[in-house]
C-alpha cells in the first residue's frame, strides 16, 4: 500500500525557513532552470561545447549575474537569495552554476570591490547583463593550493605594466572578453583586469575533461602583455584580496552542491519507487529505505548549514572559516550522494538518460576547486587550534 510522500526538502518543512521573497527567488531560477537548461544540458556535456554567451544573457536578463552586488545594473540580493539561485542552478548543472559563480563571485566581485569607479563604471553593467563574459587568473599549472607561490610576474615598464606567466584551470576563459588576472610584482600580488584580445595573450580550450563538460575551461598565457596603468585594480594588494573573491565563490558552492544533491536523490526516489525487482518496487526494500533516508538527513543537515551561513551572510557576520565548514560538508556530503544515488540506479545510474552520473563526475571537480577538501580542513584547523599547518 503507498502510503503519502514527501520530497527530501519538504521533510523538515524547510521552506517555512524562508522569506517569501526568498522562494519567489528560488522558484524563478527553477523555471529558468527547467525552461533553458534541463532539456539541454545533457547533450552540452556530452558536446563538451556549452552556448555559454546564451546562457549568461538569458542570466543576465534575469538579474542573475552579480545579484549579491549592489549598484551598475546588479540586483543587490541577499546572500540566501544569491545561495537559493546558486542550488537551483547547480540542480540543473554544475558547469552552469560554475558560470554563474565566476562571473559575478570572482571577477565582477573582484572589480565591485577592488576597482576604480572608472572600471566599475566600465566593465560592471555589462556583466550584470551577460553582454561581456568575465574569468578569474589565480590558479596556475603548478600552483593550485598554494596561489602565494604564484609565478606570474608583473614589472613596470615606463608608464606600463609587463605581465608574463601561465593561467590555469580558468573558468569561462575560452570566451571571456575580460580576466581578472593575479601576479607577483616587485610590491607584492597584485590583481589587473586583462582584457583579452590584448597582444601577447593567448587562450587555449580544455577539452580533454571528463567532468564539468558542460562549461568553458581554458588556459591563459601572457607573454609579456602590456598593460597601461589604468588595468591595475587599485585596492587588490596582496593574496588576502584574491582569497576575499574565493571566498566569495565558495558560498555559493556551500548551496550549489546542494543543488546536484537533490536533483540526485528526487531522481533515484522517483527511479526506485517504479522500478521492480523480485515482483515489488526496489523502493520498497528495507536497504534501499535505509540509504534513501541517510541521504535526505544529510541532504537536510547540509541545507540548514548553507542556511545559517547565508543569515551570517546578511548580518555581516560570515567568517572565511565559516565557508570552509560548508564547502568541506556539504561537497563532501553531495558526492556520497550522487554516487549512493547511481549505485541504486544500477546500471542505469551510467546512463546519459538520467543526471545521476553527470552530478557525480561534475562533483568530483566541485570537491577540488576553491579551495580542496584537505585545504579546508586545515582552515578549520587553525581556527581551532591557533596553529597553521600549511606549512
Amino acid at each position: 500500500m503507498m502510503a503519502e510522500r514527501t520530497g527530501p526538502l519538504q521533510l523538515l518543512d524547510l521552506d517555512s525557513l524562508l522569506s517569501e521573497d526568498e522562494r519567489a527567488v528560488r522558484d524563478l531560477v527553477r523555471r529558468i532552470a527547467d525552461d533553458t537548461i534541463r532539456p539541454y544540458v545533457a547533450d552540452w556535456f556530452a558536446g563538451g561545447d556549452p552556448p555559454v554567451r546564451e546562457l549568461a544573457r538569458q542570466l543576465g536578463t534575469a538579474g542573475l549575474l552579480g545579484m549579491r552586488l549592489s549598484g551598475y545594473g546588479c540586483a543587490g540580493a541577499s546572500a540566501v537569495a544569491y545561495g537559493l539561485t546558486c542550488m537551483e542552478l547547480e540542480a540543473a548543472d554544475s558547469g552552469v552554476r560554475s558560470l554563474a559563480s565566476v562571473q559575478g563571485s570572482l571577477a565582477m566581485y573582484a572589480i565591485w570591490r577592488y576597482g576604480s569607479e572608472e572600471q566599475k563604471q566600465e566593465w560592471l553593467p555589462r556583466m550584470a547583463a551577460g553582454e561581456v563574459i568575465g574569468c578569474f587568473g589565480l590558479t596556475e599549472p603548478d600552483h593550485g593550493s598554494d596561489p602565494g607561490s604564484m609565478t606570474t610576474r608583473a614589472r613596470r615598464d615606463g608608464a606600463d605594466w609587463v605581465l608574463t606567466g601561465d593561467k590555469m584551470w580558468i573558468t569561462n576563459a575560452p570566451v571571456a572578453d575580460v580576466a581578472v588576472i593575479w601576479a607577483r610584482t616587485d610590491q607584492g600580488i597584485r590583481g589587473f583586469l586583462v582584457p583579452l584580445p590584448t597582444p601577447g595573450v593567448t587562450v587555449s580550450r580544455i577539452s580533454d575533461k571528463l567532468s564539468l563538460r558542460a562549461s568553458a575551461t581554458g588556459e591563459i598565457v601572457l607573454d609579456d602583455v602590456r598593460l597601461p596603468q589604468e588595468a591595475l585594480l587599485p585596492g587588490a594588494e596582496g593574496l588576502k584580496a584574491a582569497l576575499s573573491c574565493l571566498n566569495e565563490a565558495r558560498y555559493g558552492i556551500v548551496w550549489g552542491a546542494l543543488g546536484a544533491a537533490r536533483d540526485c536523490l528526487e531522481t533515484t526516489i522517483e527511479y526506485a519507487v517504479t522500478r521492480e525487482q523480485f515482483g515489488r518496487p526496489i523502493a520498497g526494500f528495507q536497504l534501499t529505505q535505509a540509504k534513501l533516508a541517510d541521504m535526505t538527513v544529510e541532504l537536510d543537515k547540509g541545507f540548514l548549514l548553507a542556511l545559517h551561513l547565508g543569515r551570517l551572510a546578511d548580518t555581516g557576520r560570515l567568517r572565511p572559516e565559516m565557508v570552509s565548514v560548508g564547502k568541506l560538508n556539504n561537497v563532501r556530503e553531495a558526492l556520497a550522494i550522487a554516487r549512493e544515488c547511481r549505485a541504486i540506479l544500477g546500471a542505469n545510474g551510467i546512463s546519459g538518460a538520467y543526471p545521476v552520473m553527470r552530478h557525480a563526475v561534475n562533483l568530483e571537480s566541485v570537491l577540488t576547486y576553491e579551495g580542496t577538501s584537505e585545504i579546508h580542513t586545515l582552515v578549520i584547523g587553525q581556527r581551532l587550534t591557533g596553529l597553521s599547518a600549511f606549512t
